[in-house]
């Protein structure tokens, strides 16, 4: 079902949020580093384009790229690369529109942060834009990531809740596919990936269009995505 516009709940007791390409776009950042990276390790622009970067963790692009033996290295590699771009003020890290003012109408213990970066990375990121949080799964955190349920099913855990009463805000397949897993609500953000590829419950055009009201009952979602 995709629904652009309507109402779900009160069935929530906590939303769970990908970071990049739902609450920022790191695109101009990642695009950078990634690059840089792939010339130090003599990968060709061939085999760097046939791999998916977005909403993968890093070690799994990396696992795609490169023999065993030097994937550690690659891994600490990157992560300086990417995070002291952030740090350093390079820029190419932006909020999306309406992040901050629903995570602000959202009490914390309500929502969290699941992202396939390492969390010094997802820390620098969310610094950058000005968005505190109260709970983050990271790439840190979990064996498998995303299209496996595994972090949300973690961040559920953490935050005390059934997996059932979460909804999911992602931005890419993988991502939503992992929520599902999960037997979560899913809802999509057309910020990376057109809506033929977003299987979700709700497709939305971003966060400005998604507000809650928080009951003693639970979380109740609103959309308003009409044309």
């Amino acid at each position: 079902m995709k629904l652009l516009h309507g109402k779900l709940g009160p069935q929530f007791d906590a939303l769970l949020f990908d970071n990049d390409g739902t609450l920022v776009s790191s695109m101009e950042s990642v695009h950078r580093c990634w690059t840089r990276w792939a010339r130090e390790y003599g990968i060709t622009d061939e085999d760097f384009a046939a791999v998916e970067l977005h909403g993968r963790p890093a070690a799994e692009i990396i696992a795609d790229l490169l023999p065993e033996d030097v994937r550690a290295g690659a891994l600490a590699r990157i992560e300086v690369l990417e995070t002291e771009d952030v740090t350093g003020g390079a820029g190419g890290v932006v909020l999306l529109p309406g992040a901050k003012e629903l995570l602000s109408a959202l009490p914390a213990g309500r929502w969290a942060v699941v992202t396939s970066a390492t969390r010094p990375l997802a820390e620098a990121r969310l610094r950058e834009v000005g968005i505190d949080f109260a709970e983050m799964v990271a790439a840190d955190d979990i064996t498998r990531g995303k299209p496996d349920p595994e972090p949300f099913l973690l961040a559920a855990a953490r935050l005390g809740v059934d997996p059932a009463r979460c909804a999911v805000f992602e931005d890419a397949p993988a991502g939503l596919a992992a929520g599902r897993a999960a037997g979560m609500t899913t809802v999509a953000l057309t910020t990376t990936h057109p809506v033929a590829e977003l299987d979700a419950d709700v497709v939305v055009r971003d966060l400005s269009a998604v507000s809650v009201l928080v009951g003693a009952d639970g979380v109740t979602i609103e959309t308003d995505d009409r044309p």
